[in-house]
This record gives structure tokens, C-alpha cells and sequence, in this order.
């Protein structure tokens, strides 16, 4: 099969509309800002279909004029323009947020609307610059007598609805995989309309993430191949059964990569579980069979540890409960008896005491008897004798020998009572010694004789559970050894399964050659025109990605060519759309495309053959709106294509006709 240069590469550019267009099916016919609603316009600025230029002159053609200033073409607004007309046509962001806020503040009330002819029906567009929320979108409405009422708010879901009704057609949003409920045209917008920070660098880069646009997946991003497929979609290259098979293709891969997760994580565990058993089984050797023998060699080691261990003696449970029962009784009287010695061993101290208090007092007792016999006066100390000599009249008591006598037996027998007592203690404590000693003896036996018994029961029972355990291990390493078995056989289903699904996609890639081809075609007329006769430009779509190329004496890959590929591919699918051969509209926005590092002859190129693209046609087929600081060509700078002059400075020539 011829490649496509070589099919295409003598063709030379045309545009063939369908019978019957008389316009683009979809352009803007006006902008227009309001400082408020009713109040003063800040600009009105009517388009028209084909090429149209905002030119904001960098004050080298001025400089010679009495009076002029110097001023440069930058910061008059030309992306501001670009980003209203987006806002338009749906977008949800006019500026970054830095100067929505700037223009909030000085337009608190300020609105932008826009004409926007869908097949050949005028649709009035408000949208809110300030703190005002009312989003209009009405077709076949009256623009001025909207902007400047207060009638009910739409938002602009019913203009998006309508475009991607009647231009994208409802199958676009699935063939181009967006997520469910999402539409297609806010991303068809952003590659229609790709912002100037992305410098014109590729094809797929739409929306760059500092200009604030807060674009949605996949319009922004890293990943580029959501961007394809949308951008195949929108080309009408992929059908609805290729993006089947890329489903199950990436269902497949997916499933690809986790079996081989799967399969790398059971090679690593069944070799873990192989060293554990070895050491566990105690083979001999550093080196073993392969499988399946090794399974067997553990299998065969791991059955006699579980023989083993069954042949060990068991534990009579008659004699254990036997044991256990005459153990309890032996630790019962122990306890008891030791109780009763704990108890002596505390009252014989207090019973000590107790003697040798009474002991005190039987020689104060003593001494009392004694005094009985002759008895001094408690008062005067004199004897009673003497007081009878001297006729005392005070002493008249005297002690009472008898009692004396009595108090005196009393303690003395209290003393022999209590040296009684203690002799019992004594000795019923003696006697509780070999009490004691016997008890603790039998009470050990019957301890040894329990532990004996169950240290057998043990042995046995740990010997059993550790040879059951080494068995479940075996029978789990078995088990593993199969799950690898199926994990490799899935592995091999998938590898075959993907590899007849790739080649499905290759085989559905080569059926939109015939598309691809369309737009080689006209891509390699645009860059004959721009560069030379003899260059020669493709479009390839690969399994990667698009493979565009520009040869001219040899394959041309500077970054000015780079910058060239987009605007030469843009064009081409804006020819494509002008003839009906997409779902998107023939509409597009290059802002300030000079400032890729195009050079100038191209760039005066660019502005011809847009208006030899208008002209072959008996009315324009498309919109083409282009922003610039550097001059147009000759014949350019004047109506119909020069729609609107920007300058930088005074602040009263810029868009917004105000310094933000």
C-alpha cells in the first residue's frame, strides 16, 4: 500500500464544501462589553466568517507621527478577546483569577455578550465580568434588549446542548471516552481555541496550566492519550467498535499486569515457604530436586514427623484426673495445717508478753501483803503504833491485809495459767513440725506425679501439633505450587489475548488511513504554501500517537517547525470541518501564533493562504480568528480582515478601556 506523501504529495490544496453551506455552521457574529447592564459599551465588535485579525500595533509605525507615545503592542488585550469569545461559547473561566479579580473590581456590573450563529440561527449570549451571576443563552433573542433587561437566567448549558446536538453529534462524547455525563464540546473548545501559553508546541498541548482556564480532563493534563482519542473522535477517525477493543485491550493489559504482580509475589512466597521447609524437615545437602520431586521429598518427610509423633506415649486420663485429685487434697491439708502453725507462731509472741506483764506485777503485790502486817500511815508515814502513841487524828484507814493476800494468789495463779498456755502452744507447735513435713512431702509427690503425667501428654500433644502444623505448611506449598501452575496459564491466555487485540487496533488504525490521508493531504498542501513548492508535510497515525512530519532537504524538527506543524495542522482540520468531514465546527483561534518563532515570511504566508482558503469558496466556509502584535501584510491591515485595533497604551485604547 503507497504511504500517504506519496499518495498526496502532488495534490494540490482546494476546498470542497458541501452543496448548499452559505456560512459556517457555527461563528461568532459580534462581541460586545457592557460596563453594566443598560449602561455603556466598552467595545462592539462585529465579525464575520473567514479570516479575521486583531492587530495591536507595537508603536513602530506611529513613532514618526507628531504627538505619538511610545507604546508597545503587549497588554492591550488581545488574549482577553480570545478568552471572552471562549467564555462564549461555553468556557467556565474568562482570565486567570488574578485578573478576574482586577476586572471585578473596577466592572463590579460588567457583562460580555456575543452573537453566535449555529446553523444559521442567531443565539444571544450574556455572560456576567462582576459579582452579577446571571448566565443568558437564548436563541433566536435580541442581544441588546437582553444585555440591558433583567429577564430569567438560562445559563449557557442550552447553547452547549444545542452545539453538541447538532455538530458533535451525541456519539462524540462516547467515542472520544469521556467520563459519563460529561460533554463533548467544552473539549473540543479547547483545541479549537488552545491557549498562547502553550506557545504552539504540539499538537496535542490545548490548555496550559497558567492561564488559569481550569479546563476540564482531558483538555488538560499530562496525559496526552485521552487528548488523542478525543482528537481522533472529533476527526472522525475511531469508531464506536475500535474503542471496544481498546477497552478490553486496556482491561486486558490491566489484567496482564496483575497476573504478573500475582505470579511475582508466588515466586517470591513459595520460595520463602521452600528454605523454611528445608530447615523445618532437616533435609540433608545444599542441593534438591526440582519440582514436582521436591514437592514429594516433602511431602514423604512431612508424613513420618506426623507418624512420629502418633507413636509417642500418651497420658492416662483416668490416672491424670487421678493425680490431680489427690493433689488437690494434698495441697487442701497442707494448706490447712500450715494455717494452724501460722496462727501458733503468731500467738505465742503475745502470749509472752502477756506473762511477762503479769509477772510485774507480783512483787508490787507481794510487798502489799507485807506492809499489811504493820501498817503506815498512807498520810503522814508514820506507823500506826506511833500515830495510836500520839493520838493522830487523821490516819484512820488502813489496808485490808486479806485482800491483799487474795489479789496476790490471783496473779500468781494468773502466771502459772498463762505459763500453761504457753507450754501448749509450745508444744502443739512441736508436734506440727513433722505434721508439716509429712503433709509437704506428699504433697510434692503428688505434684511430681502430675507433671510427669502431663509433661507426656505435652511432649506428645506439641510433637503432634508441630508435625500437623509442618504438614499444613506442605499442603499449603502444594497449593501455591498450583495457584503459580494457573496464574502462568492465565498469564499465557493474556499474553495471546493481547497481543490479537493490538492487532485488532492496528488493523482499525490502518482502516482511518483513508481519514489520516484526508488530512495529510491538506496538511501537506498548507505547508507547500507556507514554506516551498517542494516541501512535502504528513500526518501518520501510529500506535503512540500522531507521527506529523515536515520534510524540506531533509526532515525539518527546529522549534519554529514544530510551532509551523500545529498551525498547518490546525488549518487542515479546519479545512476538513469547512467540508463537512468532522464532528466540530470550522472555527478556530490562533493568539499572537507570530510569537511561536515563526519566521516572518511564513508568518505573511499564513494571512495569504487563510484568505485564498475564504476566496475558494463562493461565501466563507469557516471562521478564523487570529490575534497579533506583529503587523499584517500589506492589504491586510484594513476591513474586511482587520476587524479591530488594540493598543497597549494610553489605557483608554485597550480592550477594557481602563488600566486593571
Amino acid at each position: 500500500m503507497p504511504q500517504q506523501h506519496e499518495m498526496f504529495a502532488q495534490s494540490k490544496l482546494s476546498l470542497t464544501v458541501p452543496s448548499g453551506s452559505k456560512e459556517p455552521r457555527l461563528w461568532v457574529r459580534r462581541l460586545v462589553i457592557w460596563e453594566a447592564p443598560g449602561g455603556e459599551k466598552l467595545r462592539d465588535v462585529w465579525l464575520r466568517p473567514g479570516l479575521n485579525i486583531i492587530w495591536s500595533p507595537d508603536g513602530l509605525e506611529d513613532r514618526q507621527l507628531p504627538g505619538s507615545t511610545r507604546s508597545i503592542g503587549h497588554g492591550s488585550g488581545k488574549t482577553l478577546f480570545c478568552r471572552l469569545i471562549r467564555y462564549c461559547l461555553g468556557e467556565q473561566r474568562f482570565a486567570d483569577e488574578v485578573q478576574r479579580e482586577r476586572i471585578a473590581i473596577a466592572f463590579p456590573n460588567g457583562i460580555v455578550g456575543a452573537e453566535v450563529i449555529l446553523d444559521g440561527v442567531c443565539w444571544a449570549i450574556l455572560r456576567p465580568l462582576g459579582l452579577r451571576r446571571r448566565h443568558v443563552a437564548v436563541p433566536d433573542g435580541n442581544l441588546d434588549e437582553i444585555a440591558a433587561g433583567d429577564g430569567t437566567a438560562t445559563s449557557i448549558d442550552p447553547l452547549i446542548d444545542a452545539i453538541e446536538q447538532s455538530i458533535l453529534t451525541p456519539s462524540a462524547a462516547s467515542l472520544a471516552r469521556l467520563q459519563p455525563g460529561q460533554k463533548a464540546w467544552p473539549i473540543a473548545l479547547t483545541w479549537l481555541t488552545r491557549d498562547q501559553e502553550c506557545r504552539f508546541d504540539d499538537v496535542l498541548d490545548w490548555r496550559s496550566p497558567a492561564s488559569g482556564s481550569d479546563a476540564p480532563l482531558p483538555a488538560s493534563g499530562r496525559e496526552v492519550g485521552p487528548r488523542r482519542e478525543a482528537l481522533r473522535a472529533f476527526m472522525m477517525a475511531i469508531t464506536e467498535a475500535e474503542q471496544e477493543t481498546r477497552r478490553e485491550e486496556e482491561k486486558t493489559r490491566v489484567a496482564l499486569t496483575e497476573a504478573e504482580r500475582t505470579l511475582a509475589h508466588l515466586d517470591w512466597d513459595i520460595g520463602r515457604r521452600m528454605k523454611r521447609l528445608v530447615g523445618q524437615l532437616d533435609l540433608p545437602g545444599d542441593t534438591f530436586p526440582d519440582m514436582p520431586l521436591l514437592q514429594d521429598v516433602f511431602k514423604r518427610a512431612s508424613g513420618e514427623r506426623l507418624s512420629a509423633a502418633a507413636s509417642l506415649p500418651r497420658g492416662d486420663v483416668a490416672e491424670l484426673a487421678e493425680a490431680r485429685r489427690l493433689l488437690h487434697e494434698a495441697r487442701e491439708e497442707f494448706l490447712r495445717d500450715d494455717e494452724e502453725r501460722v496462727r501458733i507462731e503468731t500467738q505465742l509472741p503475745l502470749a509472752s508478753q502477756v506473762l511477762t506483764l503479769l509477772n510485774s506485777e507480783v512483787p508490787g503485790l507481794s510487798f502489799a501483803v507485807g506492809n499489811a502486817g504493820s501498817q503506815v500511815c498512807p498520810i503522814c508515814e508514820v506507823p500506826i503504833d506511833r500515830i495510836l502513841a500520839t493520838q493522830c487524828g487523821l490516819s484512820h484507814k488502813l489496808h485490808d491485809e486479806a485482800q491483799c493476800r487474795a489479789r496476790l494468789e490471783a496473779a500468781r495463779q494468773a502466771v502459772t495459767d498463762q505459763q500453761a498456755a504457753i507450754g501448749e502452744l509450745t508444744d502443739r507447735l512441736k508436734k506440727l513440725q513433722p505434721v508439716l513435713a509429712l503433709v509437704r512431702q506428699r504433697l510434692e509427690r503428688a505434684e511430681h506425679r502430675v507433671r510427669s503425667i502431663e509433661t507426656v501428654n505435652d511432649t506428645r500433644s506439641s510433637s503432634w501439633r508441630a508435625a500437623t502444623r509442618l504438614q499444613e505448611d506442605v499442603d499449603r506449598f502444594a497449593e501455591l505450587l498450583g495457584e503459580r501452575e494457573d496464574v502462568k496459564k492465565s498469564l499465557r491466555r493474556l499474553e495471546v489475548k493481547l497481543t490479537a487485540e493490538r492487532d485488532r487496533l492496528a488493523a482499525f488504525r490502518d482502516k482511518q488511513a483513508v481519514t489520516f490521508a484526508r488530512i495529510s493531504e491538506k496538511f501537506a498542501g498548507i505547508i507547500r504554501h507556507l514554506l516551498a513548492e517542494e516541501a512535502k508535510g504528513t500526518v501518520v497515525l501510529t500506535g503512540t500517537g500522531l507521527d506529523i512530519s515536515v520534510d524540506l532537504d531533509g526532515d525539518r524538527r527546529t522549534a519554529a517547525i514544530e510551532s509551523l506543524k500545529v498551525l498547518a495542522f490546525d488549518l487542515a482540520c479546519l479545512c476538513l470541518s469547512a467540508e463537512g468531514a468532522t464532528r466540530v465546527p470550522a472555527f478556530l483561534i490562533h493568539d499572537s501564533p507570530r510569537e511561536a518563532d515563526l519566521s516572518l515570511i511564513i508568518y505573511d504566508e499564513l494571512f495569504s493562504l487563510v484568505r485564498e482558503l475564504e476566496q475558494a469558496t463562493e461565501t466563507p466556509s469557516f471562521q478564523y480568528i487570529v490575534t497579533t502584535t506583529t503587523p499584517p501584510p500589506e492589504g491586510f491591515q484594513e476591513k474586511p480582515w482587520l476587524i479591530e485595533s488594540l493598543r497597549g497604551a494610553p489605557a483608554s485604547e485597550r480592550l477594557m478601556r481602563r488600566d486593571l
